[in-house]
């Protein structure tokens, strides 16, 4: 089949990756695999299977070949003074419509797509105009408002999923999401969950690369997240002071919460033992290597490194969170998920770390196989 993976940009992150990784997994599985992102971002990602076909759309690029994106972009931005949260209004419309003629082009050159997979929110709030019978619209994580007032918070759910085919990526975002949309009075055509795909050759290959000079000498726990508000990291080290390790904890991600979590660690006594590492190419190596990996998030979509470190090898631990933490922590996995509170975290901490971890089951991850997520995108 002929397959079309849209995200907004190719920068380093969880959503972006998954974008990839399935524009992979659909040509590796033979299909004419082809993805789109919006715009280039520094060090972008790129898919592994040279076969993928990349296209760049910069779709709220502004030009005076085209006097209508400069309209649309003046008007968006005044009915965004007027009416905070409302940009989206007037340039998700113009970008849907310069999104529908490039698709034209795309298919008039390579044929019609069988399936055509939207990443994310963002990636098509901007283009909510679009129309596709072959679209289907990833929900990532949990659907909150993110409007000011209720009126345009409904405007939007409204224009991004009333009468859309939806996918959440676990049963949770599912879940949240049904209950927003009978609140909302939002109908999609349907909402199905397909979970995100986990190259497990991939990422075992990258896992045994050479260890970069920064790696820890010796044992050490693991987090893999952007330093944010979301990820939780500041319950982790309240947690890792709590608890009797004397185990290295690294951080490796990059955020607004940087230099915040920093002082934080030094508040707490743990700045010697904590490592904030930055983002790094290859996190795979620093999962294989790891002790554990923990999440310490207040909510996720699902939590795609979670399944990545049981790929490599490595025990996982997490907080009982909203989302799709328990799409992973499921039948033997389940005693790994403790409260969401630093006491719990730091007790179950010192639980794994003293019982030698426990042994990955491959069947853990067969789920998240790359020919079983294809096989469930293509049969919607």
């Amino acid at each position: 089949m002929r397959t079309l993976v849209i995200v907004r940009t190719l920068k380093t992150g969880g959503m972006e990756r998954v974008a990839v990784n399935l524009a992979d997994a659909f040509a590796d599985q033979g299909h004419e695999s082809h993805l789109l992102y919006y715009k280039k971002r520094k060090d972008p990602l790129y898919p592994d299977n040279k076969g993928v076909l990349v296209h760049e759309f910069n779709v709220n690029k502004l030009s005076l070949k085209r006097p209508l994106s400069i309209l649309s972009e003046i008007a968006a931005k005044i009915s965004n003074l007027f009416w905070r949260k409302s940009y989206f209004l007037i340039a998700g419309w113009y970008g849907g419509q310069r999104l529908q003629k490039k698709m034209n082009q795309l298919e008039k050159q390579y044929g019609t797509f069988d399936r055509i997979i939207f990443r994310g929110e963002g990636t098509y709030e901007n283009i909510w105009s679009f129309q596709h019978d072959k679209a289907i619209y990833v929900l990532e994580n949990i659907v909150k408002p993110n409007s000011p007032s209720q009126k345009l918070s409904k405007k939007r759910f409204h224009a991004l999923f009333h009468n859309r085919q939806l996918a959440a990526v676990s049963t949770g975002v599912k879940i949240a999401a049904d209950d927003l949309f009978a609140k909302e009075n939002i109908h999609p055509t349907y909402v199905h969950v397909i979970t995100n795909p986990c190259p497990i050759e991939q990422i075992r290959s990258k896992a045994n690369a050479e260890k970069p000079q920064t790696l820890p000498s010796g044992p050490y726990m693991l987090n893999v997240a952007r330093l944010v508000p979301q990820k939780g990291q500041d319950m982790l080290l309240e947690a890792y002071a709590k608890s009797k390790q004397s185990l290295p904890l690294v951080i490796v991600g990059e955020g607004k919460l940087n230099a915040e979590l920093k002082a934080k660690a030094k508040a707490l006594g743990i700045d010697e033992n904590v490592h904030f590492v930055g983002n790094q190419e290859n996190p795979y190596v620093w999962m294989k290597h790891a002790e554990l990996f923990v999440l310490s998030s207040k909510f996720e979509g699902l939590g795609i490194v979670l399944f990545e470190a049981l790929a490599c090898g490595t025990p996982i631990l997490s907080v009982d969170c909203p989302g799709g933490v328990r799409d992973v922590f499921k039948g033997e996995l389940e005693p790994y998920l403790c409260e969401h509170n630093a006491d719990a975290l730091a007790e179950k901490m010192d639980l794994v770390i003293e019982q030698g971890g426990y042994v990955i089951k491959e069947e853990w991850i067969e789920d998240f196989k790359p020919e079983n997520v294809v096989n469930a995108f293509l049969q919607k």
